[in-house]
């Protein structure tokens, strides 16, 4: 899976901190980057953003979708959209462009849309600079049999298992739904916060913001596949 930058033990203690000596500093809003469901989502959802891409210390993984991931083909990590959707990527920057297939989830940094595998971030000419401005819009989906996921707000990542479950004590009371997932990385083993259970962006984005807006948080929406 794409990397993710782990939350500091300081950081963890703030927080808590916070909660009881008075109001926390209110951070930006998560504002959703697209509509709710369609007629025929996603082929026709668009979006631009920023995207990376994660490579040969993920080469061999398993994906979101139970496939090993190629870092030589042509596919990309995407937080929300369903796994099964190929969409044509453009480089607002080169011009150039791609299609890749959605078979992981990610990326797990705030401020990025897209993690694409190797070959796809090479199509694009943008592994010198390492992330590029982007659009993407999907042209093709096909389905799993299990169909699409609850969305959830992850609202941390950990590699201590007690500060992940300090934060979700705080915030598991919010939303219904919440629990904390182990995942191997390539820089370690993180633990992952996440609460709710939505069924549209609409519901999942304003939960997103309270909570950022409450605990100081830097949160965003994941679909769940599992």
């Amino acid at each position: 899976m794409p990397t993710e930058p782990s939350n500091r033990t300081a950081r963890a203690l703030a927080i808590s901190l916070a909660l009881f000596i008075g109001p926390v500093i209110q951070s930006c809003s998560s504002t959703p980057p697209h509509v709710d469901r369609f007629p025929g989502y996603p082929i026709g959802f668009v979006e631009r953003g920023v995207a990376s891409w994660y490579g040969p210390g993920f080469h061999g993984n398993k994906t979101a979708n139970g496939e090993r991931y190629d870092m030589h083909k042509l596919t990309a990590a995407h937080r929300t959209l369903p796994l099964g959707s190929i969409a044509v990527v453009h480089s607002l920057t080169s011009g150039r462009h791609v299609t890749v297939r959605i078979n992981d989830r990610g990326p797990f940094a705030r401020g990025r849309v897209l993690d694409l595998s190797l070959a796809g971030a090479q199509a694009l000419g943008m592994t010198g600079n390492g992330t590029d401005q982007i659009e993407l819009r999907v042209v093709g989906f096909t389905p799993r049999p299990e169909g699409m996921g609850v969305l959830r707000v992850q609202v941390g990542a950990f590699a201590d298992l007690q500060n992940a479950r300090a934060l979700f004590d705080q915030v598991r009371t919010e939303y219904p739904g919440g629990r904390i997932t182990q995942v191997d990385l390539a820089e370690g083993r993180r633990y992952r916060v996440q609460v709710g259970q939505f069924v549209s962006e609409s519901e999942a984005y304003p939960a997103a913001a309270r909570l950022d807006r409450k605990y100081d948080l830097q949160s965003f929406v994941v679909r769940d596949d599992g």
